[in-house]
């Protein structure tokens, strides 16, 4: 493998990364939202604000330009398909 070939296959390996936390991120804050886990489970909570610290530097440009609408934040959406549509740009990702 060359570098140029080691280099694409780590930004892809981020990409999957981004996208995974960004997930996970969504799942926890949905059992929130409709109340099925509590805050005061601290295994949630702690997860939640882990992937919080990740996404939100990555979230917050996206929510400058698109504020939430209605309670909804569209955000994570615009990330996930923005990443998808990166990974199928350039296909050696």
């Amino acid at each position: 493998m060359n570098a140029v070939g080691a280099v694409l296959w780590l930004i892809g390996a981020l990409l999957d990364l981004v996208l995974l936390v960004l997930i996970i991120n969504m799942v926890l804050s949905w059992l929130f939202a409709f109340d099925l886990v509590g805050r005061g489970n601290r295994f949630v909570s702690s997860a939640y604000e882990a992937t919080q610290r990740l996404v939100n530097p990555i979230l917050a440009p996206i929510r400058r330009v698109i504020p939430p609408v209605g309670g909804l934040d569209f955000s994570p959406m615009v990330v996930f398909f923005g990443v998808l549509f990166l990974k199928q740009l350039f296909p050696g990702l």
